[in-house]
């Protein structure tokens, strides 16, 4: 592989390993059922995973690669913002916090998809509970770190020209 894949190869191995840890530990081993936003939060790192390996396979240069670093900040952003608001949604006082409403399966049966984000982005009771924590942070506190962090990995990759040379070393050699 070629070095510059080494850029955007890392974190599709970084986004499988938040995948797996989400589906096999979290889910499958404890048995915590993902809430409406933590399956948001799981389409955005699938997401984020499949730009990242669109751009190791193309292997893009210079100006495109600038082009797939913004938009995976975009996309790695996003994640962040969600991870953002569902930590919010956890550490609002307990008169405040939504009613438990129906599962995201339901809702996306009998509702247009408008209402059904809506709905997810406004949160429910299940979506402010904390079932797990480590070292003080909850799984969606641990997500919004990821997702800060490889928005910042992708923000790099757009305004440098990581594994290439700069346009004044190009013209001093």
């Amino acid at each position: 592989m070629h070095q510059s894949r080494y850029v955007f190869a890392l974190p599709v191995i970084a986004c499988a390993i938040a995948m797996a840890t989400a589906i096999l530990y979290f889910q499958q081993y404890l048995g915590l059922l993902p809430c409406p936003m933590c399956v948001v939060q799981r389409i955005v790192f699938i997401a984020l995973g499949v730009a990242f390996l669109v751009a190791t396979l193309h292997n893009p240069q210079r100006g495109v690669r600038r082009f797939y670093g913004g938009v995976l900040t975009l996309i790695a952003a996003a994640g962040a913002g969600v991870s953002a608001w569902h930590v919010y949604l956890q550490n609002l006082p307990a008169d405040q916090v939504p009613e438990c409403g129906p599962g995201l399966d339901y809702m996306m049966e009998v509702m247009p998809l408008s209402k059904v984000l809506s709905e997810v982005f406004t949160g429910s009771g299940e979506c402010s509970e904390i079932l797990w924590s480590f070292l003080g942070l909850s799984i969606p506190a641990w997500t919004f770190v990821a997702f800060a962090g490889l928005a910042l990995y992708s923000l790099w990759i757009a305004l440098g020209q990581p594994g290439g040379r700069r346009a004044s070393e190009t013209q001093t050699a």
